[in-house]
């Protein structure tokens, strides 16, 4: 089978993509971060963008691009994304067996629906015993020393990248990082959300307290902080700071995603 093609000029995929409101897949197009491929490089029909853990997809449904991963991806785990009950179906026989369906939560994407003293008052209100501090370079190596807070700002190249564009605010148990709440992705506008909690911190409110505190910087900045849910408890952390919920889509987990012809 022929290889996908990597698109550079991502002005030759953008119609594919248009309608969806979706920051990572603006990442992507907006040369910020990720990866562009289509099925040919000169009036694609089909087209592919892989940014963190999350792969979408547009137009005439593609094997080849279902099973494309990129050549510097170690991780055989991804979320694939995809537009229709074709692409769907593709995706169910190319990773049957290693993959799973799943239902995430989409949140509108409303600039002036905060509400500053509202959130200005979850952050006065941090637990007793935590303070909340900005992700700096001490921050981001513990952060990236643990499997569980390693999504905080595991998607830029290093801490000097990350210092440079990304957006975080840590919870911390004095020298013990408890939970925090960063910039999964970059786009031109704003930020994607990615919020974490150590288990063994979890229920006391830490999340909703970082986030609260990473919103109003983003406001502060001008930048739209840009939040997706994986489930329903996301999706209610989300409108206890003020976002709404949009609607319900499918994706899948795929645990097999090694970029091989036979899956």
């Amino acid at each position: 089978m022929e290889k996908a093609v990597e698109i550079l000029d991502k002005s030759k995929i953008a119609d594919l993509f248009a309608g969806w409101e979706e920051t990572l897949i603006w990442s992507c197009l907006q040369d910020c971060m990720g990866r562009a491929y289509a099925d040919t490089e000169e009036d694609p029909q089909s087209a592919q963008i892989v940014v963190g853990d999350f792969c979408f997809f547009a137009g005439k449904p593609s094997a080849r691009l279902v099973r494309n991963k990129p050549d510097d991806r170690e991780s055989e785990f991804v979320i694939m994304v995809p537009p229709s009950a074709d692409w769907e179906d593709m995706i169910e026989d190319v990773y049957r067996g290693c993959s799973k369906k799943v239902i995430r939560y989409a949140i509108r994407k409303e600039p002036d629906v905060f509400d500053k003293k509202k959130l200005e008052e979850i952050v006065k209100n941090c637990p007793e015993g935590f303070s909340l501090h900005r992700i700096d370079g001490e921050i981001y190596r513990r952060a990236m020393g643990e499997s569980w807070s390693a999504d905080l700002c595991s998607q830029f190249r290093d801490y000097e990248d990350y210092r440079r564009r990304g957006l975080g605010v840590a919870a911390m148990d004095r020298h013990i990082l408890a939970a925090g709440a960063s910039s999964y992705t970059v786009y031109k506008q704003g930020i994607e959300i990615e919020v974490d909690t150590r288990q063994d911190y979890r229920r006391k409110g830490l999340a909703l307290c970082c986030a609260a505190q990473l919103i109003l910087d983003c406001l502060e900045k001008g930048m739209y902080p840009s939040w997706d849910a994986q489930n329903t408890a996301s999706a209610a952390l989300a409108e206890k700071l003020g976002y709404h919920f949009d609607k319900e889509y499918t994706a899948y987990e795929v645990y097999g995603f090694t970029g091989n012809d036979e899956t």
